[in-house]
C-alpha cells in the first residue's frame, strides 16, 4: 500500500543517510522535527537551468522571510561559479553549502559538486553521493529530506532538466502536504525534468519562471504557511458542519466518502487546498468549492495522494520473505495458486514489489507455482498509471541493480516492469469500504492505509481481512499500525514491521448499511443469556463448519446482482476467476456446460421467488463431463433486506467414460453391421486425430525448441541493450553535467567579452596613450592615443618596445621599465616629446587576479596644458608677490592657528622682522605690539568663526610717528567651503589724509 498523503499523526522516525534516498518515510506531521518558523524552499535544476535561475531569482525581491536551497546536477572536478553569477542577480546572501549550516530567510544557498545535501532540523548536511547506475538523483535526495523536516511547511520546484531526477522528491513533498511547483514545459530549455513531475498529476502550479516567486510569496503568506488555521468554530456554523459539506460534495463528484477518515488529518488536506487558491476561511472555500468546476475531484485527489516507492522499508520486506513467503509457499502445488491482495496499491509499486520478493523466494526454495496478486485502489488515475508500468529512472534510488537488470526493461527515462511480471498483476478498481472483498487469500497486505481511518472503519476492515484469508494466511501492515483489540483474530510474526499470522477464530457476520458484508469475532453470551457456556456455542459452529465442510454439497450466496457475497464448501469444480480484471460474479466465474442453465434458472428464481431446479447438468472440468444437479433458491434472511439468493452444486452423477469403448446394447449383445460399420468409421477417424495430435505434438515441440533458442538469443540482446543502457545513462549524465558547466562558462565568457567592450571602450574615449609590455618588454597591447608617442601600427604586436621609435627618450624609458620589474615599484615622471608637447608618463608592474606580475601597464597623460598653466601661474605669483611686497599697504595672511604664514616688506616693517624668520612663530615672537596682536585674534577668530570679513581700526605710535591703521580681515576659502585662511590687509588712513591736505 502507499502512505495517502499526511493522513495520519504518527511520527516520523528515520533520518537520512549516505544513500540516494534519506528516507524511506516521508509521512510525517509531528515528528521530532519541528519545521522553521519560516519557509524553506527546495530548487531543482540542471541542464538549461541557469537562464531559468537568473529568472528566478531577479524576480523575487529581497527581504522576504523564506530560504532558498539550489540543488543542480554539477561537474565533480569542476569549481562551480553559479555563486558568483547569480549574485549579480539578487540582493539576497549568495552563499555555498558547507556542513552543518543552519538555514536562515533571506538567504540563497547552492549545493557544492559532488556532494548530497539533506536538510535536518533545519540545518544542511552534506554527505558523499551515492551513484546508481552511473546516474546520481541529488535533487530527489534533498526534496526528500526537504520533505521529512518541513512537512506541511516544504515547498519544492522543479526546473529546466534532462532526465527524471526531483520527480520522487516532489512526490515526497506533495505526501507531507507540501507545495509543489513546476516550469512550464514549453518555456523550459530542457523539458525533461518538469514533464516527469507534472506527469505525476501532484503539481500545484505549472508556471513561467518569472511567474514563480509572486505565486511563492501569495502562498507564503497564508495561514497555513504562517501558522496552523483557526478552526471558525461558532454555535451557528460549526468548522464540522462545512467539512461535512465538502464531504457531501465529494462524495456526490467522485463517489468516495471520507466522514470516516481521521478529521485532524482531513482539515490539513483542506486548508492546504485553501492555502494553494489564497482563501483564509473554510466559509468561503465551501462556495468556491461549490461555484468552481474540478475542485472536488482535486480535491479528492490530495486526500488520496500516494507516497510509494518500491521495497518501502526493505528491512519489513525482508522479515516478510524469511518469515512469512516460505510457509505460505511450501504447501502449494501448481493446482493451487498463491493469492495475494495488494489493497490501496496507488501506482502499483508495493504490488510489483510483492511480485518479486515472491519470484525470488521461490527461486530460493527452488520450488515454483503459480500465483496472483490482486491489486486494489479507487483512484482510477492511479490504476492507469500502474497498469502502464512505467517508472521514472530515478526508482534506481529505492530498487537494487540486480533486480533493474532481472525484472525491468530500460526505455528512454524510464523503467518498464518486464511483461512476465506485469502479468502475475491484476488491478481493479475498488472501494475497501463498501466493495466486496476477495477470499480464500494467502496474504493480505495493506499498508498505511488504516492509519488515516478512524476506528469505526478500522473495527470493520481487520475482520474483514481475517475473514478473507485462508488458515495461516497472513497479513502485512505499515509500520505505523496496529491490530487494536483484535488480538483474537491475529498473531504477531514480526512486531517492529507489523507482520500477523491469521488465528483461528469464529466470525459472525454483521450487516453493513450498504449491503456489504463485514464481521465481527463472536464474544460470550452475558449473564443471563440463554447459553451462559461460551464452549458450547463454540463447540457448535466447530460442528456446523465440519458438517458444511465435509457433508454439505458447495454452494455460494449472491446478491440480485448476482454477485458472490459467501462461499461454502468446494466451489472451484463449478467456479473458477476468469483471466483479467477480478470479479465475483457468478456468471462470469461459471465453468463451461454451466453457464445457460445458472443463468436461466437465476433469473426465473427473482421473477418466481420460489425455488428452481436444474437436474442433470453437465459442468466441464479437467477435459471431462461431470453431471450435477443446480439448485436455486431464494435466502431470506431478517438482517438483509436486498433480494438475496443461494445456489447449490449437488454432484450425484460419475464423471462420463471416456470415448472409444466398444459399445453394446441392453441385451449385452453387439450391434447391428451399420452401427458396427460407424463404430468402425468412428475408430479410424479417431485413429487419424489421433495421428494428426502426435503430428502437431512433435511439431510443437519443435517449434518449443526453437522458440527457447531464439528467446535465449533475445535474452543476450536484451543484456547488451541494458549494458548500452547504462552505458547512455552514464554518458546523459556526464553530458548534463558538462552542459551546466559549459552554460557557466559561456556567461563567463560573455560577461569577459563585455568587460574586453568596456575597457577598450573606456580606454580610447580618456585619450590616455596606454601601452601594456610583457616581462620581455615585448608589446601586448596598446591604445590609439599611443600612435602619437609611439610610431605603431597593429603588426606592432608582440615585438620589442625598442624596436619602435617614439618622440620621447626610448632608452630612458627602458630603464626605467626594467627598474620597476625588479623592484615592482611604480615610476611616475614628466616627458618632453618635443615641440611644446608633455607627457606624464607612470609605469606600474601588471599584476593578475591571482597576484602575480605579468608585465608592465605604461600610461601617457596629456599634460602639456598642465605645464602651460604652470608657467602662467609662476608668472602670476611673481608678479602678484612683486606688487604686494612694494605696496605700502600691511599685508598679512593668517592660518588656522592665527600664525602669520606671509606678511609683506611694510608689514614686517612694524616687527623689524625680516621674511626668513616668519615660520612657526607667533605674533608676539615676532616682535608685533600686544594690543596689535589681541586686535587681531580677536578679528581672526570671528572671521573664523562666522566666515564674513569683519574690519577694526589701530592707532600706533611708530618710530616715524603716530599712525592710525584700517585693518580689514577678509576670509580666504578652501575647495569645501570651510575658512582657510585670513588675508588681513591695512592703510595709514591718517598719513593719506595729512597728504591729501
Amino acid at each position: 500500500m502507499t502512505d495517502r498523503s499526511d493522513l495520519t499523526d504518527q511520527p516520523d522516525k528515520t533520518t537520512p543517510t549516505n544513500k540516494t534516498t534519506p528516507t524511506n518515510k516521508t509521512n510525517r506531521t509531528n515528528g521530532t522535527n519541528k519545521p522553521t518558523p519560516f519557509p524553506i524552499v527546495g530548487i531543482g535544476a540542471s541542464t538549461g537551468g541557469l537562464e531559468a535561475l537568473e529568472v528566478f531569482v531577479s524576480n523575487m525581491p529581497s527581504g522576504q522571510n523564506m530560504a532558498f536551497v539550489i540543488i543542480q546536477h554539477l561537474s565533480p572536478s569542476h569549481k562551480s561559479i553559479m555563486a558568483s553569477l547569480l549574485d549579480k542577480h539578487t540582493k539576497m546572501a549568495v552563499l555555498e553549502i558547507k556542513d552543518g549550516m543552519r538555514v536562515q530567510p533571506g538567504s540563497l544557498y547552492l549545493n557544492p559538486p559532488n556532494k548530497n545535501v539533506a536538510l535536518i532540523n533545519g540545518r544542511l548536511h552534506l554527505s558523499p553521493p551515492h551513484e546508481i547506475h552511473g546516474v546520481k538523483l541529488p535533487i530527489d535526495y534533498f526534496f526528500r529530506s526537504l520533505a521529512e523536516d518541513q512537512g506541511e511547511k516544504a515547498i519544492c520546484v522543479v526546473l529546466s532538466g534532462t532526465g527524471t531526477d526531483g520527480t520522487l522528491g516532489l512526490k515526497a513533498v506533495k505526501g507531507a502536504g507540501g507545495m509543489t511547483m513546476a516550469q512550464e514545459e514549453a518555456q523550459a530549455k530542457y523539458p525533461g525534468m518538469p514533464r516527469s513531475a507534472i506527469d505525476t498529476g501532484m503539481v500545484d502550479f505549472v508556471l513561467p519562471v518569472q511567474k514563480m516567486p509572486e505565486e511563492l510569496m501569495k502562498y507564503a503568506r497564508h495561514p497555513y504557511i504562517r501558522g496552523p488555521l483557526k478552526e471558525e468554530e461558532s454555535a451557528e456554523h460549526p468548522f464540522s458542519m462545512f467539512v461535512d459539506k465538502i464531504f457531501l460534495q465529494i462524495r456526490s463528484q467522485a463517489g468516495h466518502d471520507f466522514s470516516h477518515y481521521k478529521r485532524s488529518t482531513i482539515h490539513r488536506r483542506i486548508q492546504r487546498r485553501m492555502a494553494v487558491h489564497q482563501i483564509d476561511k473554510i466559509a468561503d472555500y465551501v462556495r468556491f468549492l461549490h461555484r468552481t468546476h474540478g475542485e472536488a475531484n482535486i480535491l479528492f485527489k490530495d486526500l488520496l495522494i500516494g507516497v510509494t516507492n518500491f521495497f518501502r522499508d526493505p528491512d519489513a520486506f525482508m522479515s516478510l520473505k524469511e518469515k512469512v513467503l516460505p510457509s505460505l509457499l511450501e504447501n502449494k502445488t501448481r493446482d493451487t495458486p498463491l493469492r495475494v491482495w495488494v489493497a490501496g496499491c496507488a501506482t502499483g509499486e508495493e504490488a510489483y514489489s510483492m511480485a518479486i520478493l515472491i519470484l525470488e523466494t521461490m527461486e530460493e526454495m527452488k520450488k515454483h507455482v503459480e500465483f496472483q496478486i490482486f491489486a486494489t485502489d479507487l483512484d482510477h488515475e492511479a490504476l492507469d498509471h500502474a497498469r502502464l508500468a512505467a517508472y521514472p529512472d530515478s526508482i534506481a534510488a529505492d530498487v537494487s541493480p540486480q533486480r533493474l537488470e532481472r525484472f525491468f526493461v530500460k526505455e528512454d527515462n524510464t523503467y518498464r516492469i518486464k511483461k512476465k511480471i506485469r502479468e502475475m498483476v491484476i488491478f481493479a478498481d475498488q472501494n475497501l469500504i463498501k466493495d466486496p472483498p476477495f477470499s480464500r487469500l494467502d496474504l493480505v497486505c495493506c499498508r498505511n492505509l488504516l492509519i488515516y481511518m478512524d476506528s469505526y472503519l478500522q473495527k470493520k476492515i481487520l475482520p474483514l481481512f481475517h475473514y478473507t484469508l485462508v488458515p495461516g494466511g497472513a497479513m502485512f501492515l505499515g509500520s505505523s499500525e496496529t491490530i487494536g483489540d483484535f488480538i483474537d483474530l491475529f498473531q504477531p510474526l514480526d512486531i517492529k514491521w507489523k507482520i500477523f499470522r491469521r488465528k483461528e477464530a469464529f466470525l459472525e457476520r454483521a450487516a453493513d448499511y450498504r449491503g456489504v458484508p463485514f464481521f465481527k469475532v463472536l464474544q460470550p453470551l452475558e449473564k443471563g443469556g440463554k447459553d451462559k457456556r461460551p464452549g458450547k456455542i463454540e463447540a457448535r459452529h466447530l460442528v456446523e463448519k465440519v458438517i458444511l465442510d465435509n457433508y454439505a454439497p458447495p454452494c455460494v450466496l449472491i446478491n440480485e446482482r448476482y454477485e458472490i457475497l459467501y462461499f461454502i464448501g468446494r466451489t472451484d469444480r463449478y467456479l473458477a476467476p476468469p483471466a483479467g480484471e477480478p470479479t465475483f460474479n457468478i456468471l462470469n466465474m461459471a465453468r463451461e456446460g454451466l453457464r445457460y442453465k445458472l443463468n436461466t434458472a437465476l433469473h426465473k428464481v427473482l421473477n418466481q421467488k420460489k425455488a428452481v431446479v436444474e437436474e442433470g447438468v453437465r459442468v466441464k472440468q479437467n477435459g471431462d463431463f461431470r453431471t450435477v444437479n443446480l439448485v436455486v433458491r431464494p435466502f431470506v434472511e431478517p438482517d438483509f433486506p436486498q433480494n438475496l439468493i443461494m445456489v447449490l452444486f449437488d454432484d450425484k452423477t460419475p464423471s462420463f467414460p471416456s470415448a472409444g469403448k466398444k459399445i453394446k446394447s441392453s441385451a449385452g449383445k453387439e450391434s447391428d453391421p451399420r452401427i458396427a460399420a460407424l463404430e468402425q468409421e468412428l475408430y479410424s477417424t479417431k485413429e487419424y486425430l489421433q495421428t494428426t495430435i502426435e503430428e502437431l505434438e512433435t511439431s510443437n515441440e519443435e517449434l518449443k525448441s526453437t522458440n527457447e533458442e531464439l528467446q535465449s538469443v533475445n535474452e543476450e540482446l536484451q543484456s547488451t541493450n541494458e549494458e548500452l543502457e547504462t552505458s547512455k545513462e552514464e554518458l546523459q549524465s556526464t553530458n548534463e553535467e558538462l552542459v551546466t558547466v559549459n552554460a557557466e562558462l559561456q556567461k563567463k565568457v560573455d560577461e569577459l567579452s563585455q568587460a574586453n567592450n568596456d575597457m577598450s571602450n573606456l580606454l580610447a574615449s580618456t585619450d590616455i596613450g596606454t601601452i601594456f609590455l610583457d616581462d620581455s618588454l615585448r608589446i601586448k597591447r596598446f591604445t590609439p592615443a599611443m600612435t602619437r608617442i609611439f610610431n605603431l601600427i597593429p603588426s606592432d604586436i608582440g615585438r620589442p618596445i625598442s624596436h619602435i621609435t617614439s618622440n620621447i627618450d626610448n632608452d630612458r624609458l627602458q630603464r626605467d621599465a626594467r627598474e620597476v620589474l625588479r623592484t615592482l615599484v611604480w615610476k611616475e615622471q614628466d616627458i618632453n616629446a618635443g615641440e611644446g608637447k608633455w607627457y606624464a608618463m607612470r609605469i606600474m608592474p601588471y599584476r593578475t587576479t591571482e597576484n602575480v606580475i605579468d608585465g608592465l601597464v605604461i600610461t601617457f597623460v596629456d599634460a602639456t596644458n598642465i605645464k602651460q598653466a604652470e608657467g602662467s601661474l609662476k608668472e602670476s605669483v611673481e608678479q602678484y608677490r612683486a606688487l604686494a611686497e612694494n605696496s605700502r599697504d600691511y599685508i598679512l595672511r593668517f592660518g588656522r592657528d592665527c600664525r602669520p604664514v606671509y606678511a609683506n616688506a611694510a608689514a614686517l616693517s612694524i616687527s623689524g622682522t625680516v621674511a626668513g624668520q616668519l615660520t612657526g612663530k607667533t605674533r608676539q615672537e615676532l616682535g608685533f605690539p600686544e594690543d596689535l596682536c589681541a586686535l587681531w585674534e580677536k578679528a581672526i577668530c570671528k572671521v573664523f568663526k562666522t566666515g564674513k570679513p569683519q574690519m577694526e581700526i589701530f592707532e600706533w605710535e611708530s618710530a616715524g610717528g603716530r599712525k592710525t591703521l584700517d585693518w580689514r580681515f577678509m576670509p580666504e576659502f578652501s575647495p569645501d567651503g570651510a575658512v582657510a585662511t585670513v588675508l588681513c590687509v591695512a592703510r595709514d588712513v591718517a598719513g593719506l589724509e595729512k597728504k591729501r591736505g
